[in-house]
């Protein structure tokens, strides 16, 4: 019996976790993918977008570490779908953001490379710093939630779920 790696069992999990993602958003047009179905302003849509713009800033923090904020990680617009974007557009920016996790991952030895959080205006006075396993964690964890959330706003749309859809 051969057994995997941490580093290995980690990016399989949140692999798993995008699918999931994927699956319950499966079959969406732009004007679904923007439909709010609760009293919460999250769409379809916006959550492909902000895991997207999320996965993104959180790579760039994992891989370059300088403590400096990536842009857009604390736009509260990342949750939107912007007039001339599109559903498509949304799905192929959350899978280049997943292949540029996936390669930076590849590319770590392990995942106790610690970096500085970016400064925020709610940051400790004291820089604080992740390992790439933490952030790999809140990357799976980010991931999960929101694919909950996903779960719901697609069933009150049109019943469907990640379950109902496989």
């Amino acid at each position: 019996m051969t057994s995997s790696s941490e580093k290995t069992d980690l990016s399989y999990a949140l692999a798993e976790q995008r699918e999931l993602l994927l699956i319950t958003v499966r079959g969406l047009g732009d004007a679904q993918a923007a439909r709010r179905t609760t009293v919460s302003e999250l769409t379809l849509g916006g959550i492909v977008k902000h895991l997207a713009q999320g996965e993104a800033a959180w790579t760039r923090v994992m891989v370059e570490g300088d403590g400096e904020l990536p842009d857009g990680m604390l736009d509260m617009g990342q949750y939107q779908v912007a007039e001339g974007e599109t559903f498509d557009g949304l799905l192929e920016r959350y899978a280049a953001a997943a292949r540029a996790t996936d390669a930076a991952l590849a590319g770590l030895p392990d995942l106790d490379h610690g970096v500085p959080l970016p400064r925020t205006p709610w940051s400790p006075p004291e820089p604080e710093y992740w390992s790439a396993r933490r952030i790999l964690l809140h990357l799976i964890r980010e991931t999960a939630q929101h694919a909950g959330h996903a779960d719901i706003i697609r069933e009150a749309l049109d019943g469907a779920n990640s379950t109902a859809q496989r």
